[in-house]
């Protein structure tokens, strides 16, 4: 079982091009999972926590078990370290971008810091969630996302995605990567892919990404010259997908 999980702030549809390519390669057994309050219903009570995330997945996935390749995107990438600093048994292979952001020398960028800041993270929300959502497109294609899947996602942006992104951030302030990056290197770990777009603001620079998938002790890694953060959208997909179909097959 391919399961895919994707990050913030976005839906699904970030996998349409890359899991076309798959199927078109004979990949038809994919799980789409979508978290919580991004792209999918946030339950009453949830508390939208890195950890929280972390024992949602583990219930999603009990029943697949030691048979689930994981390939994670965004804070999708952070959820499937989660899971295997806590549940490494469920994972048969995995696959990961923003693997600086495990770095010891890592710090947030600016936007997530705001957003980890009480009472400023409040204003920015509200003042985002009042855009339209032409708007809120353009303010996601500012940040690279591509035109299209920007309009597919903009109307998803809501007030429960908007609590959980506050929540999931400041469950997340530094030491918490980099205590997480410290287990991680140290446990062993099924085996491993790291993607490394080059162009990517997000993750750290590309000589954190290649030391930490150095560190954990991947199996490979993967540099996407000239992509950005969302390279699943578009040009890093056809390599991304072999890269993928050979890790499995490995």
């Amino acid at each position: 079982m391919k399961v895919f999980i994707h990050g913030n702030p976005e839906t699904a549809v970030i996998w349409e091009n890359l899991i076309q390519i798959l199927n078109g390669q004979g990949v038809d057994d994919i799980m789409i999972l979508s978290p919580p309050g991004f792209g999918s219903e946030l339950p009453i009570g949830f508390q939208s926590t890195r950890l929280a995330y972390i024992d949602w997945m583990i219930k999603k996935l009990e029943p697949f078990k030691g048979d689930i390749h994981l390939l994670g995107h965004d804070w999708g990438a952070l959820h499937v370290y989660g899971l295997l600093d806590q549940r490494p048994d469920f994972i048969k292979s995995w696959a990961a971008d923003c693997a600086g952001m495990l770095h010891p020398n890592y710090h947030w960028h600016a936007q997530a810091q705001a957003w980890q800041t009480e009472g400023l993270g409040e204003e920015l929300m509200y003042a985002n969630l009042q855009l339209s959502n032409e708007e809120r497109a353009e303010v996601l294609q500012a940040s690279g996302m591509p035109a299209l899947i920007a309009s597919k996602i903009a109307p998803s942006l809501s007030d429960d995605m908007g609590e959980s992104i506050l929540k999931l951030y400041r469950s997340a302030v530094q030491p918490t990567m980099q205590l997480l990056g410290e287990r991680l290197v140290r446990a062993d770990l099924p085996p491993g892919l790291v993607f490394v777009p080059e162009n990517d603001p997000f993750a750290g620079t590309m000589d954190m990404c290649y030391e930490m998938a150095e560190k954990l002790r991947i199996h490979y890694c993967l540099g996407l010259p000239a992509q950005g953060h969302w390279w699943m959208c578009n040009g890093g997909a056809e390599k991304a997908a072999e890269a993928l179909l050979k890790h499995w097959r490995d």
